[in-house]
C-alpha cells in the first residue's frame, strides 16, 4: 500500500505534466496559425492545434484531452462573442480531434504510418471525417450569437474545415515522424547533397506558389521524388511546406487564388492541399511497405540458406516435414513406413 502510492502520484504528476504540455502546445501553434486569419479573427486557412492535438492522442492517449481543452480555452476566450459561444467552440475543437482518434483506433491505426491504410485512415478518417465537427460547431456558434451573418456560414464553415483539417494532414505527420527521428550516422554525402538540392527546390517553387504566376501544381513532383527517396520523413516535411506556401497564396489571393470568392477559393486550396497530402502519404506508405517486404524476403532467403548450409555440413539432406499420408521426404525421394 504504501509502495503503490509514491507510484500514483509519479503517474498523476506525469500526466499533469502532459496535460499542460499540450496545452502550451495547441495555445502556441494557434498564435502562428492565426496569422492568416480570414474570417471573423479566428478562422484561418491552417489550424496547426487539430494536427498537435491529434497526434498527443496518438502517442499520449485519451488522458491528455484536458489539455486540449485548455488550449483551445486560452485561445478562443479572448477571440469569441461572449462566454457561452466559446465553451460551445472549445467543446467542438476538443471533441473533433478525439471522435477522429477513435475512429483511428477502432480501424486499427499504426503511428509508423508504414501501411496504406493507415495513410488513407488520416486522411479520410482523421481529416476529412473527424473536423466535421468542430467546423459545424464553431460556424454555428458564430451564426446563433450573432457574430456571423446568415450568407456568410458557408464561407466561414469552409474554411473552418479547410484549416482543422490541414492542420491534420501537414502537421500530425511530421510530428508522428519526429517520435522515430533519428540523426543518420551512415548517410553518404550524395544523401545528404540530394537533401539539400530536394530542400532548396522546395524553397524555390514555394516562392512560385506565392507569386502571380499559376504554378502551383510544380509541388507535385517534389513531394513524389520526397516519398521515394525519403519515405514518411521527406514526404511529410515537404507536404508542410507545400502546403503551407499554397495556404500563404490563396490568403493573398495570388497565383490560382486571383479573383475568386473565399468559397472557391477554400474549395480550390483544400483540393489542392489534400491532393498533395494523399500523394505523399499514399506514395510514403506503398515505398515503406515495399521495402518491409524486401525485408522481410531477404531474411527468410537467409534462414533458408543458413539451415541448408547445416544440412550440408552435416552429411544429411534436409528432411522435409511430413505430408500428412505417413510418407517422409528425404531430398528427392519418398519413404513410406513399413
Amino acid at each position: 500500500m504504501t509502495a503503490a502510492r509514491p507510484e500514483r502520484l509519479r503517474k498523476a504528476g506525469l500526466a499533469a505534466l502532459e496535460i499542460c504540455a499540450v496545452a502550451a502546445l495547441y495555445y502556441g501553434s494557434a498564435t502562428l496559425g492565426l496569422i492568416q486569419q480570414l474570417v471573423g479573427g479566428q478562422v484561418t486557412p491552417l489550424w496547426p492545434p487539430t494536427g498537435i492535438a491529434l497526434a498527443s492522442l496518438l502517442l499520449c492517449g485519451l488522458r491528455v484531452w484536458p489539455g486540449i481543452a485548455l488550449g483551445a480555452f486560452l485561445v478562443n476566450a479572448p477571440l469569441g462573442p461572449s462566454i457561452p459561444a466559446v465553451l460551445a467552440i472549445v467543446s467542438g475543437n476538443t471533441l473533433a480531434p478525439v471522435c477522429s482518434y477513435v475512429l483511428l483506433r477502432r480501424t486499427g491505426f499504426r503511428t509508423e504510418l508504414d501501411r496504406l491504410q493507415d495513410a488513407l485512415g488520416l486522411i479520410f478518417l482523421g481529416a476529412l471525417t473527424g473536423m466535421l465537427i468542430s467546423a459545424t460547431v464553431g460556424s454555428g456558434t458564430l451564426a446563433l450569437s450573432g457574430a456571423l451573418s446568415a450568407e456568410d456560414f458557408w464561407p466561414t464553415w469552409s474554411v473552418w474545415w479547410t484549416g482543422d483539417a490541414m492542420g491534420v494532414l501537414v502537421v500530425t505527420p511530421v510530428l508522428l515522424v519526429l517520435r522515430f527521428a533519428h540523426w543518420p550516422k551512415d548517410a553518404r554525402p550524395a544523401r545528404w547533397a540530394e537533401g539539400l538540392l530536394l530542400l532548396a527546390a522546395t524553397v524555390f517553387v514555394g516562392f512560385l506558389e506565392t507569386s502571380s504566376t499559376p504554378l502551383i501544381f510544380l509541388g507535385f513532383p517534389l513531394l513524389i521524388w520526397a516519398a521515394f527517396r525519403f519515405q514518411l520523413a521527406g514526404a511529410a516535411l515537404c507536404a508542410l511546406s507545400v502546403s503551407t506556401f499554397a495556404i500563404v497564396a490563396a490568403a493573398r489571393g495570388s497565383g490560382p487564388f486571383a479573383g475568386h470568392d473565399l468559397l472557391t477559393n477554400m474549395i480550390t486550396l483544400q483540393a489542392f492541399n489534400g491532393s498533395s497530402s494523399l500523394t505523399a502519404l499514399l506514395v510514403a506508405a506503398t515505398v515503406s511497405q515495399r521495402n518491409q517486404t524486401q525485408k522481410e524476403i531477404a531474411r527468410a532467403c537467409g534462414l533458408l540458406a543458413d539451415m541448408a548450409a547445416k544440412a550440408t555440413a552435416g552429411g544429411r539432406r534436409p528432411r522435409l516435414p511430413d505430408r500428412g499420408d505417413g510418407t517422409e521426404t528425404d531430398g528427392g525421394r519418398t519413404e513410406r513406413p513399413t
